[in-house]
């Protein structure tokens, strides 16, 4: 599945499920499932409540529901997800941090 597919899947379901869904619904839903990201990685770092294959599975069903809240939000502004991701990819895979640690780029600039 491509980003697209994912996004016209989501809105799909998302008015079928809930009708009207706003941005900030969306954005709040990206939200929570970070925290529960970072739960399963601090669990896992401290050795608790439960085995590192576990709290792996709950990352990646978090992982997992980040992005399906992110295709969301992109619906609701509006964003192509895809065209979004390929093109600030295309930027930020240019960046050297180990050479150029002040901005990333060899011409100094920002962005």
């Amino acid at each position: 599945m491509n980003l697209t597919q994912l996004q016209n899947e989501q809105a799909a379901w998302a008015e079928r499920n809930f009708g009207t869904v706003t941005v900030d619904s969306q954005l709040l839903g990206v939200m929570e499932e970070v925290g529960e990201l970072a739960h399963a990685v601090l669990k896992s770092e401290q050795g608790i409540r439960g085995s590192r294959e576990l709290h792996n599975a709950e990352a990646a069903d978090a992982t997992g529901d980040i992005v399906i809240y992110l295709a969301g939000v992109a619906s609701t502004l509006g964003i192509d997800m895809e065209q979004a991701v390929t093109d600030t990819w295309a930027s930020v895979s240019q960046r050297d941090w180990r050479k150029h640690p002040e901005t990333g780029r060899a011409d100094g600039s920002e962005g």
